[in-house]
């Protein structure tokens, strides 16, 4: 199944590594999806556990604490980094 990832913040959308869609086995996790990201991204550029996670439009955690979810094909994954500044 293909999942459409959005990851904002933090300049993640510049990195080339990202795909704009993840391709998953039919029933992966929410944290299974997680775990897929985590591993095609730069070694210095992790994800915070604090990054906002939401699921077509469902706010379900955060990237270090989420409700259990099953994905489905189409899905919007995005997760959103925290910032900060004034």
């Amino acid at each position: 199944m293909k999942v459409r990832l959005v990851i904002s913040g933090r300049n993640y959308d510049s990195t080339t590594a990202i795909p704009e869609h993840l391709t998953l086995p039919e029933g992966c996790s929410l944290a299974e999806a997680l775990s897929a990201v985590a591993e095609i991204l730069p070694e210095r550029r992790p994800l915070p556990k604090s990054c906002l996670v939401v699921v077509s439009g469902k706010h379900l955690g955060t990237v270090g604490r989420h409700r259990p979810h099953e994905l489905a094909d189409g899905d919007d994954l995005v997760v959103i980094a925290p910032v900060a500044g004034g």
